[in-house]
Order: structure tokens, then sequence, then C-alpha cells
């Protein structure tokens, strides 16, 4: 506020003529009295300040409907925040809390469900509207475009599902939905992902001290990069992990490509990860015909799909980072809210040990039909992602200018659908803050958990970008839960709180001691 009263006066109490006279006093006569460094200052100043006013200047006249794309527009009611950084602190301080809706709600208790703001110095417009996000995200491609900052759309890839656009990302979307239907679950994912988790999570010995968060990564890159690329050796494995923990932890960072900053250890990491993709490749190409090739979707992709060379390693990258972010972080959250919840645990241990006793011999797999049996599990899946939900926003950029109710959203704006403030509304769901998988039993929510269309739960997005991996994600948790909860009792030994910057977690890891439960 005292920005736009100060500088506009400022400049006004100056002419042109004045300054251009004192300008010329400066560069001339008064150089004795005005260094070189001093009349750098005072131009940089004025310069700072005229880009000040014209960012003002513009600010207000979309506020009154005067600026834009040649028509006037009406804005959603907001404000401007601070000078050039807008909200963004505000807006990642609540991202870095345990409570990421915490900014929105207070905007929109004031402005209305649809507001507007300033986020990275440009114009956004934040929804917690459950009717306006599902309009978003059906309007995918026509209305608006993804929208993400460089140092993600550089390690992603340009030819991946998550940011390519138009045309080819209907294409990949396509692809990576069929890789992952649900009869190729049954038949490629089902047992792979039960080989896995017995090997990476049943052989804790007893008394073993563990950081879940680390196992739950390991666990989910172990998954990913065994399904997508069909990779079982050990030290394989690790090194795909170290290479995706540096890849993640650059994707929103500065894009500085200098040592020492994460983007370019994340840019080294693409690398060294995009090379083993190729040996892959070129390895399936030699065997091909050969049961060597074995059940990976990269397998599956060259020999039922055409995408060219340069384009199937994006491809992959992105499965491997969507799949594993949603996975690990899922599988983590589920135990740490199970443990604050003994009855939720009770129930969902009581649930999966009924499951062994169908499987009386201790080495049989859980069947397709077993993972079905599973009610409360996928009670206990659905409130997990209500609470700590993975999307928690999607970020938009309209394409042309939008009308939507009496707002006119102008070409270029960010457009903001912030889920979770939905997930966590408690008109919507009473209690939102609670733990509660027992509400997804009530009748009266059935419309809600609707996980594929629902406008009021989205956990996996919507419309063209529905993440294609969804029911892999829910199974891959599902049995998950089963081999840890049937394997161990757990106690927590540090306080610990989750946070979702720069992505979703928990500050201390979840330290807890495992003891192994008896065999049933």
């Amino acid at each position: 506020m005292t920005t736009n009263v100060f500088l506009p006066g400022l400049l006004r109490s100056l002419s042109r003529a004045e300054l251009i006279t004192k300008m010329r006093e400066t560069t001339t006569g008064s150089r004795d009295r005005w260094p070189l460094s001093s009349v750098i200052i005072l131009a940089t100043t004025l310069v700072f300040i005229a880009f000040l006013v014209k960012l003002i200047s513009k600010t207000k006249k979309r506020r009154s409907g005067r600026g834009g794309s040649g028509d006037g527009y009406k804005l959603p009611p907001g404000s401007t925040g601070w000078p050039l950084v807008g909200d963004t602190f505000a807006w990642f301080g609540a991202v870095a809390s345990s409570h990421p809706p915490r900014f929105v709600e207070q905007q929109a208790k004031r402005y209305g469900k649809i507001f507007s703001c300033s986020l990275l110095g440009k114009q956004a417009v934040v929804s917690v509207d459950p009717a306006f996000n599902r309009f978003v995200m059906q309007n995918e491609g026509k209305l608006f475009q993804s929208s993400y900052p460089k140092s993600f759309r550089d390690l992603v890839g340009k030819n991946g599902v998550i940011t390519a656009q138009g045309e080819q990302q209907r294409k990949l979307h396509g692809i990576a939905s069929n890789m992952m239907r649900l009869e190729k679950l049954k038949c490629h994912f089902l047992e792979d992902i039960q080989l896995v988790m017995l090997r990476s999570i049943c052989d804790f010995p007893d008394n073993q001290v563990i950081v879940l968060q680390d196992v739950c990564r390991k666990v989910a890159i172990n998954l990913m990069v065994n399904q997508l690329l069909g990779m079982t050796g050990e030290l394989d494995i690790d090194n795909m992990a170290r290479h995706f923990s540096d890849f993640v932890d650059g994707c929103l960072s500065l894009p500085i490509n200098l040592p020492g900053f994460a983007y370019h250890t994340a840019m080294k990491a693409r690398n060294n990860i995009v090379s083993k993709i190729n040996e892959t490749i070129a390895k399936i190409r030699r065997l091909q015909g050969s049961a060597e090739v074995g059940n990976g979707v990269l397998g599956r992709l060259l020999g039922e799909e055409s995408l060219p060379d340069e384009a199937i390693a994006d491809f992959i990258i992105n499965l491997i980072f969507a799949g594993n972010e949603t996975t690990a972080k899922t599988m983590l959250f589920a135990i740490y809210f199970l443990t604050k919840c003994p009855r939720a645990l009770k129930e969902l241990r009581e649930e999966q040990e009924g499951l062994r006793g169908h499987n009386a011999a201790e080495a049989e797999m859980l069947t397709w039909q077993d993972y079905k049996a599973m009610p409360f599990t996928q009670c206990v899946i659905d409130e997990t992602l209500r609470l700590g939900g993975i999307a928690i926003w999607l970020m938009r950029e309209a394409k042309v200018d939008v009308a939507y109710q009496d707002y006119v959203i102008p070409k270029g704006c960010f457009v903001v659908p912030f889920l979770s403030a939905v997930h966590l509304d408690e008109d919507l769901y009473p209690g939102a803050l609670d733990f509660n998988p027992w509400r997804w039993l009530n009748p009266d929510n059935q419309e809600k958990r609707n996980w594929r269309n629902s406008p009021f739960y989205a956990p996996f997005g919507g419309g063209a970008r529905f993440c294609p991996g969804a029911e892999l994600a829910r199974l891959q948790i599902a049995l998950f839960l089963h081999y840890f909860v049937t394997n161990y009792r757990w106690t927590q030994l540090k306080e610990d709180r989750m946070t979702f910057f720069p992505s979703a977690r928990l500050v201390n890891g979840f330290q807890v001691r495992l003891n192994r439960r008896s065999q049933l």
C-alpha cells in the first residue's frame, strides 16, 4: 500500500524536463560533485522506479478491467501482495507447513472461492471451488495448458506425458494408459510388485531401526525400475535410486547450471538416467523375441508402440518420476497416519491377516481376488490421499481469454486449482483434518469418492491429464500395506510432521523401531 502511494507521487513531483535537466547536470557540469558511481546508482534507481510504476499501473488497470489483450476484463477479486514478489512468500510459507492450504483458505474467506493474487511475479487466479477446478481440468488443451518452471521442464523433458502439449500429450497419455490397463496389472504387475516387496521390506531383523521415508523411496524406485525397465539387479536399482534422489531435488530449483547448484546436480543425474535407459533399449533390441527381455513396460513399449528414440527416454523418466513420488510418499503417509490412529491400524491388520488365511501356504502370493477383497484398505488409501495427497495444486495457464461466471481470465494468466483446499474443506468433509478412513464407508460420500470424476476428490488430477498410473499406484500401496503390517509392529522414535515443499515428505523421515510379528 505504501509503495502504491509513494512511487507515483515521487515521479509526479519531477516533470520529465526536470528529470532530464538533473541527469544532464549529473553527467556534465556537476561531475566534480557527482562521481560516476553515483550517476549509475541514480540512473538504475530511476529505471527501477519506472519499472515499479509500470507494474503497479498495469495491475491497477487489470483490477479495474482496463488491461489485457484488447478487450476489457474483470479478474476475480484479490490482492497484489508485495511489490514484485507479490504473494509468493506467503504461498510457499504455507506450502512448506503441515497445512498447505492455509494461505488460500485465508484469501478465500476474504475474497471468495475464486480469487486473484500475484505469484512468481505473474498474475494468478487461484481456485478452491470444486466446479471451477473441474472446469479447468476438463478444458486442458482447449482453454488451458500446463505450466511448469524451467528447471522442471528441463529435467522431465519435452517429450514426457507431464510436460507435452496438444496432440503430442494426447498420444503419450494414450500410450501410458494402454501400458497400465487393469488387465495388464493382473498379468504383468501383480506378481512383480509382490516379489519386490518380499525382497525390499520383509527381511528386516527384529529390533531394527529404520527411517521409513528412505525405505519407501527405495521400494518405490525399485518398483518403477523393475516394472518400467525390467531391472532387478541390486546395484542397478541402488544407482537409479541415488540418481533419482538428485533428480527430484532439482525439479523446483533455480535453473543455474553451475557446480554446487541443485539444478546442475539434477541435470547430471538426468544424463546418467538417460544413459541407463538407452543401454536398456539397446539390450532389448538385441534380445528382441527372447525370453530374457522380460515384461518391463519399456520392452512392451518398443514392441507395441511407435515412438522415436529421442522421446522414449523422456517418456520413461516421466513415468518413473510420477510413479515414484506418488507411491513412495503415499506409502509413507499411510503408515504415519495409521500410527496415530491405532483403531484404524488394528482394523487394517485384521483385514490383511484374513487374506493371509485364504492363502494357507506362507509363500503363496496374493491374487487379484485378494486385492479386490480389501475394502477397508482402500478406505485407508483414499483417506491418506485426501489428507496427504501429493498433487496439492495444479499449475495451468490460460491459452485464450476465458470467460467464467462474471470474470474474464486473460490469456497468459496463471490458473491454479488448489486441490488440497477442497480435500480439507470442513463443509465437504466434517472433521477434515482428522484421519478417518471410515468416512468413505458413509453412503453420503460415495459420489465424492469417485476419484476418476469427482470434483470434490481429485488426488490424481483429472481431464486429459488424469494420472494414467493411478490404478497401478493404488495396487502398489495396498500390497505394501499388506506386507508391512502383517510382518511388523513398530514404535515411532522421533516426533514428525508433514511438509510439501520442495516435495512432499516428513521432516524427520519417520524413524521407527521394527519388531517382527509371529507368523500366523
